[in-house]
């Protein structure tokens, strides 16, 4: 393993020098190929006991020359363990598979982030994601800079103890990293860009994050204690300082292996863990211990993947990601052994209803409304007010417009104020603000009817308790609000009366999904593995499962795993 980086150079050269003469327009997988294949993108794997015999250099060239020898184009080798990513022909393909020493090739397969804006989508409040974080009384909530996830994990008695992550690295695999927000106070140790399919992506101080996802699990690891950016660019509640990561004191890298849309490839992915890996003192790096957090996952089985994974546990490194958020099987990377697979719970340590569940969940953490950075001005702040009272907890629907307007209130109508019914409009909206239900058709009819009956910004009031974020399919222009049951239910009882509904920009956002959950535990580890640096990686998940808050069946199960991450108690017993 060790030899791998003083041989990359050579590598490089002789799959170059094979690959010179080839001419090869990849085409789109075959008909049997799954849907979540990259188009004529492979992975292939040699048979490693037939090369027990030959140098690691012999290996790379010998590899390079079976993929050229079939008329590929090799774009990524893996001599370490025996594997490499092509573009290949279906000619090429047929060769290569008919190649004593190919033990298999397989699809490029995509990868997809694993986190989404907080917001629902349903009609009614339903016993899954919809009813969570609704709860007025929820066992954990936020205090100060500390989110809810902290105050679950017990940040601050960590950092009262001085238990911060220092001397340990956690490198996130992920969509990028504003490293211009305050909240990482510009002590990003390193960042490289593995999606090739995209330009101008290569410095942390510049636009590398379109898709805000990575920058987001990054606060929830690192965001500084005292760092925020202001009451101006915070949401509806918080603190004006913002918020604080879990493991304020490691040293956080970035390996962006997904794109602006928010996926990326198995063999970019495999190529960001490989570098995570190689910050390792006994790879050459400089780095003791390092953490590698995925965010990331797919539905489809990769040997390639499976062998990169292992030999990362076997370096040393500790790799954790989310298991998913279809509500079904594990994804991968979290279902391969030598990977630990982080589930999501909500504020009162229910199983977020999204949260994939099997047997291959070691842990779960904190990833329904959690509240992290974005790139700076890319969040929603959400503001109303109506009858004289400026509202709490306001949420911003997702494709809502940006602006402020001040005017008059009025009640959209229909059934219970509901405004239900595709065609359904009401003319005395027109350059108002409607207030309308939740109820019994979806938020994008609601919005749809106001708009088209010209109302200049739209009020929704929730029809149970907590905050009301919302899921739109459209983009809209004018601000769309969500407000509190007793809020709007108060306001029409004071119509006619003017108000004011205003969404600007904001430098964090809140998200759910097990994208969420996965940097709370990869911080906690962390944290724990700085306390405990004479662990091995094995050891420390021995500990971290041992001692984790266990939640559901008694003992392991299939929804929470071991439980929730509790690494002030893996440090001190209790």
């Amino acid at each position: 393993m060790k030899h791998t980086r003083s041989i990359l150079a050579a590598t490089l050269a002789l799959s170059l020098a094979a690959c010179s003469q080839q001419t090869v327009t990849p085409v789109a997988p075959e008909a049997s190929a799954p849907a979540d294949a990259v188009a004529g993108a492979y992975l292939v794997g040699f048979k490693q006991g037939n090369l027990s015999s030959q140098s690691v250099t012999e290996q790379a060239a010998v590899q390079a020359q079976a993929i050229a020898a079939a008329g590929g184009i090799m774009t990524s080798q893996w001599v370490d363990i025996s594997a490499a990513a092509v573009k290949l022909d279906a000619a090429a393909l047929a060769k290569l598979r008919a190649n004593p020493s190919v033990e298999y090739v397989e699809p490029d397969y995509v990868r997809t982030a694993q986190g989404f804006r907080s917001g629902v989508t349903d009609r009614k409040v339903s016993a899954g994601l919809s009813a969570q974080g609704l709860t007025a009384q929820a066992l954990y909530a936020p205090s100060g800079e500390f989110t809810w996830g902290d105050n679950a994990l017990r940040v601050q008695n960590l950092r009262a103890s001085g238990y911060t992550g220092t001397g340990v690295a956690v490198c996130v695999g992920d969509t990028g990293i504003d490293g211009n927000h305050p909240e990482f106070a510009r002590k990003l140790k390193g960042f490289k860009n593995f999606v090739t399919t995209e330009a101008n992506r290569n410095d942390p101080y510049a636009l590398n994050d379109v898709s805000h996802h990575g920058t987001h699990v990054s606060g929830t690891i690192f965001a500084q204690l005292g760092a925020g950016t202001g009451a101006s660019g915070t949401l509806s509640g918080m603190d004006a300082n913002g918020v604080v990561g879990v493991a304020t004191g490691v040293n956080l890298y970035m390996a962006r292996v997904l794109g602006d849309t928010g996926s990326g490839s198995s063999s970019g992915i495999i190529n960001g863990v490989n570098w995570c890996a190689a910050q390792l003192k006994s790879q050459g790096g400089t780095e003791d211990k390092v953490v590698i957090s995925l965010s990331l996952g797919g539905g489809s089985k990769s040997r390639t993947e499976q062998r990169a994974y292992t030999s990362v546990w076997q370096k040393g490194a500790m790799t954790i990601a989310a298991t998913g958020n279809d509500g079904a099987a594990v994804s991968y990377p979290a279902a391969y052994t030598e990977v630990v697979g982080i589930g999501a719970v909500d504020s009162n340590l229910a199983k977020a209803d999204f949260s994939n569940f099997g047997t291959q969940v070691d842990l779960v953490g904190p990833g329904v409304d959690v509240i992290s950075t974005v790139p700076l001005g890319q969040g929603s702040q959400a503001l109303a007010s109506g009858g004289g009272v400026s509202f709490p907890e306001v949420k911003a629907a997702d494709l809502t417009g940006k602006g402020s307007f001040t005017g008059n209130i009025v009640a959209a109508g229909g059934t219970n104020n509901e405004f239900c019914g595709t065609t359904t409009r009401n003319a005395a909206l027109a350059g108002n603000i409607a207030l309308i239900a939740r109820g019994t058709c979806s938020f994008e009819e609601k919005t749809a009817n106001a708009v088209a009956s010209g109302a200049k910004a739209v009020m929704i009031y929730n029809n149970a308790a907590g905050a009301l974020g919302m899921t739109l399919t459209n983009t809209y222009t004018v601000p769309v609000v969500g407000i509190l049951q007793a809020d709007g239910q108060a306001l029409l009882t004071k119509l006619p009366t003017t108000g004011t509904a205003a969404v600007t920009s904001a430098d964090y956002e809140s998200y759910n999904g097990t994208s969420m959950a996965t940097p709370h535990v990869s911080a906690a580890a962390a944290v724990v593995w700085a306390a405990k640096p004479t662990l091995t990686n094995t050891q420390l998940l021995s500990l971290l499962t041992s001692t984790a808050k266990d939640l559901g069946t008694a003992g392991k199960d299939n929804n929470f795993g071991f439980g929730l991450v509790d690494p002030l108690k893996a440090i001190t017993g209790q």
